[in-house]
């Protein structure tokens, strides 16, 4: 009796072990995706394929108009550390139709057996009850609302990120490292780039090493972007360094993300970086007092110079992290040609840099 007791058991477990491989988080219709540009198929926090993750898809919009897609709710957890996010723009797609819901109407299956993405916990989203228990009694778990999710991605973030991180240690920047001597050229311009998904798609565009395939580029972009660019600019004193923890005063992005943006200023007993002279400028007009040195990144070498030296160009049509920026030189001839090329408005000393034009950049 025993004997059959067990033997249920195993093939119960059998079954459900069946049941967990079957599922696919990938697309198994065309998939909506909302970023535009080329970049749009991948992740903008960690570069993964939305289509092979895409029934844990999350999308938001930033700065109130720009749309982010997510490959899962964890990303969706990092980036809202760093940006304002209305919570009434949360999507999900419904793992029963494919297509993108209201994340606050969604019911979430949590810690099923099917595998989490970027977190040890699974997160599946239904728009039907009915869907979501029927799904609860074949692959486990809890039904809970959207809140008491993102309240579990947000409460295991640093672990879910430490176990991510020690994957990429062990097996992802070794295969990148590896992908990356074997098959590029050397002129990649990391910080050419904004985001992770951007740099994706330039290494493919531009056929910078080749034809690679999803892993192969997924790694070798994350070894790019975490490990050659970081270790890049913090290696060399000619640019603004900047520990991983620190974050724009201004805006509360963490700035080593941005290092072509960098920008810092020095008071007697500390400094406060920014991710952008624009972001510099706003905390300077308001902080003026003790200031003892600002840096700012020259646009073309990217070298920290002094601020109160530099060529700012107002108005032109390249973007920083945080839209619209004041873009800095050292040298005011190579201001005035980037000027002329990218549409700019004015070039100016910083001394003629005014508040109230800083402030019109965001409008």
């Amino acid at each position: 009796m025993k004997f059959i007791l067990m033997l249920a058991v195993a093939l119960f477990l059998t079954v459900l072990s069946l049941y967990a491989e079957s599922f696919t988080k990938s697309a198994t219709i065309k998939p909506e995706l909302v970023q535009i540009g080329s970049q749009k198929e991948w992740c903008p926090v960690c570069g993964m394929n939305i289509e092979a993750f895409y029934k844990t898809s999350h999308t938001s919009k930033i700065h109130n108009h720009k749309d982010r897609q997510y490959c899962s709710m964890r990303c969706l957890a990092v980036d809202m550390q760093e940006h304002e996010i209305n919570i009434d723009s949360i999507k999900v797609v419904d793992v029963a139709t494919q297509k993108l819901i209201n994340a606050k109407s969604a019911y979430y299956i949590v810690g099923s057996d099917v595998q989490g993405t970027m977190s040890k916990v699974s997160k599946l989203a239904f728009g039907d009850k009915e869907a979501a228990e029927d799904f609860n009694m074949e692959h486990g778990g809890k039904i809970v609302d959207f809140k008491t999710a993102l309240k579990m991605a947000q409460d295991s973030l640093a672990s879910d990120v430490e176990m991510v991180q020690n994957k990429k240690n062990k097996q992802v920047y070794p295969m990148g490292k590896k992908v990356f001597e074997k098959n590029c050229k050397n002129n990649i311009d990391i910080n050419a780039y904004l985001e992770i998904n951007e740099l994706k798609a330039g290494i493919r565009e531009k056929q910078f090493c080749g034809d690679l395939n999803e892993p192969e580029l997924q790694a070798l972009s994350l070894y790019l972007w975490e490990v050659k660019r970081f270790g890049y600019t913090q290696n060399s004193t000619d640019f603004i360094k900047v520990s991983k923890d620190e974050k724009c005063p201004v805006c509360g992005m963490f700035v080593y993300k941005y290092p072509k943006w960098a920008a810092q200023i020095f008071y007697k007993d500390k400094h406060l970086s920014f991710d952008g002279a624009k972001d510099m400028m706003k905390y300077y007009f308001e902080h003026k007092d003790g200031i003892s040195k600002m840096l700012v990144s020259d646009y073309y070498s990217q070298k920290a110079i002094d601020a109160a030296k530099a060529y700012f160009v107002i108005g032109s049509d390249i973007y920083g992290p945080m839209g619209h920026e004041l873009i800095p030189f050292k040298n005011e001839s190579e201001a005035k040609t980037f000027s002329l090329d990218h549409k700019g408005v004015k070039v100016l000393k910083f001394e003629e840099v005014k508040q109230k034009e800083v402030q019109k950049l965001d409008e």
